[in-house]
């Protein structure tokens, strides 16, 4: 089992208390969803969430760093080892985060 494929496990277990959170492979990484809902990833240097004020007000020591070359800055979760912590904080992201685009029917 690769590391990322462990660590995705480990944090789908920290928020497994949320309905409606799942992942999708993507590029050596991984996606995380909530309520279809992009909240973040595993990307090289570790587990990002996407910029929010809750994001900020439950992590306000991770510094916003992109999670690969061109990208959008991200935080670097640094309360994954707070399930409570950490579940309130998707939740409360969720408002926050934009809605997810239709996937465009191919011509």
């Amino acid at each position: 089992m690769s590391k990322n494929k462990e660590y995705a496990e480990y944090i789908m277990d920290q928020l497994s208390d949320l309905d409606e959170v799942r992942n999708i492979p993507m590029m050596g990484g991984y996606i995380f969803y909530y309520k279809e809902r992009i909240i973040g990833g595993i990307y090289g240097n570790g587990f990002m969430v996407k910029i929010t004020e809750a994001s900020k007000k439950y992590m306000p020591d991770s510094i916003a760093e992109p999670p690969y070359e061109g990208a959008k800055s991200m935080l670097p979760v640094t309360i994954l080892d707070d399930k409570d912590t950490l579940q309130t904080m998707v939740e409360e992201m969720y408002p926050e985060l934009p809605e997810r685009m239709p996937k465009k029917k191919k011509a």
